[in-house]
């Protein structure tokens, strides 16, 4: 078996490792970067990328179908699936080749293929064929697809977004098990691809909005497109002919069942943990396997072990991960050199769904009758520029304290994308409502609805 030693060994090659990696090496450590593979990041792979091209190509069709509010008229759409997911497939593997690009530029001598696994708190294995002594380790080993229990005998009738941008057609039909971001994402755009989506979720909201108005409204929005039950519970999953039955109990305990080709699992990614032999290392677990950590410094409890991105389960957003990593591996050197490590702020919660109207969930989350904040309210129904644009659904709610300090919204509407950019930021600088209120809006915009909102909330603050 090869011996090596290093300062920092990170596990896993994806956007929290890269980063940690780079970071190690431009603090002066010596560092190994471990990949098992598939690599090219979750992001590039299977998640952001791919996604947001099905949703092109869904909104593509969508604006050819409804061109009468403008009085243009469009004889017909047609969808052509195969073509549809052979550019998804193209263009996906463009950003993961550029990913691969990236970690083919490191030196060979760093690079080593292999499943990892702790033999102690300083040293670690990799597969049968390398011993690595360390003097802090990062895991940024990413996150797998949840499958709940009744889908796991499907077989390939069961898809995930590991293998749902590898079908080579769309399907006729097909049944989305979550509502969640991604959930919802991949079931608007498939309904409106051509394929009949019914979407079962056991909770009593879509899109992960917390503000019951907003909620509603989602619910109501992305319902009259397909079929959504919030509130149902999946019983059962079984093969029928060449789809799949799934036997669910809906929100008023009546039985009901749902046919179709295919079925999505879209109930969230566990943390890539269980083959890496943490208790070896020390560390302490909770009870989902995943290490007590601090959030700031991303140093776990029990070893010189650091954890950034999906594998630490909280915040598994790429721009978190990236973030994460230059954190954990600035970190990992210091302590391999002695160092103090460094506990940054953490950012401001941004959260976003790109679906139409798109939705964004900023800072402090909803609290319903919080008495230490006022809310601000729009309502895009009758907001200039999503009229103009013919996109006027939903609203906003913007919440601050008594003194008027910014501390989270919800968005459900146009641009959100945008605006949630706007908010966040305002938000981590700690600005007022009066302070932004104070800043050029150019007309007309929809960023002139945030005007409503904060006018309301300045208002209400003065009054109190």
């Amino acid at each position: 078996m090869d011996e090596r030693t290093c300062d920092v060994a990170v596990i896993g090659a994806g956007t929290a490792g890269l980063a940690a990696y780079r970071a190690a090496t431009e603090a002066g450590a010596s560092a190994v970067l471990i990949e098992r593979g598939p690599g090219g990041t979750t992001c590039a792979r299977v998640g952001c990328m791919p996604s947001k091209l099905l949703i092109a190509a869904a909104k593509a069709a969508q604006a050819a179908r409804n061109t009468d509010l403008f009085g243009i008229r469009v004889a017909g759409v047609a969808v052509d699936g195969r073509a549809v997911l052979a550019r998804v497939r193209a263009e996906r593997d463009r950003f993961v080749g550029g990913v691969f690009e990236g970690v083919e530029a490191l030196p060979e001598a760093a690079r080593i293929a292999g499943s990892a696994r702790f033999q102690d708190r300083t040293s670690l294995t990799v597969g049968d064929h390398t011993r690595i002594a360390f003097r802090a380790a990062v895991i940024a080993t990413g996150s797998s697809p949840t499958v709940p229990k009744p889908l796991r005998g499907l077989g390939d009738r069961l898809l995930t977004t590991d293998t749902l941008f590898e079908i080579p057609d769309l399907p006729e039909s097909l049944a989305v098990l979550g509502a969640g971001a991604v959930g919802i994402e991949i079931a608007q755009a498939m309904t409106r691809l051509g394929v009949r989506v019914t979407v079962i979720d056991s909770g009593d909201t879509v899109a992960g909005l917390s503000d019951p108005d907003l909620a509603r409204q989602a619910a109501a929005l992305f319902g009259a497109e397909l079929a959504l039950h919030l509130g149902a519970k999946l019983e059962s999953a079984t093969r029928e002919g060449n789809g799949v039955c799934l036997s669910w109990t809906d929100g008023e305990g009546r039985a009901r069942e749902t046919r179709a080709d295919k079925v999505l699992a879209a109930t969230g990614r566990s943390p890539n943990l269980d083959d890496l032999g943490l208790d070896a290392a020390g560390l302490r677990l909770d009870e989902d396997g995943v290490p007590d950590f601090d959030h700031r410094s991303l140093v776990c409890a029990g070893a010189p072990i650091l954890i950034a991105g999906d594998a630490d389960a909280w915040r598994p957003v790429l721009h978190e991960a990236s973030r994460q990593g230059r954190i954990a591996g600035t970190n990992a050197a210091a302590r391999a050199a002695g160092r103090a490590v460094e506990t940054p702020e953490p950012w401001t919660r941004l959260a976003m769904v790109f679906t139409d109207p798109q939705v964004a969930v900023i800072g402090v989350p909803y609290e319903a009758d919080a008495a230490d904040r006022v809310t601000g309210a729009v309502d895009f129904a009758d907001q200039g520029r999503a009229r103009v644009d013919g996109a006027n659904q939903g609203g906003l709610r913007i919440w601050a304290g008594r003194d008027g300090t910014l501390m989270g919204a919800e968005m459900l509407g146009p641009a959100v994308e945008h605006l949630a950019h706007l908010l966040t930021h305002a938000i981590g600088d700690g600005k007022t409502a009066r302070a932004v209120l104070d800043q050029p809006i150019y007309h007309p915009t929809v960023e002139e609805g945030f005007s409503t909102a904060l006018s309301e909330i300045t208002h209400s603050t003065c009054q109190s």
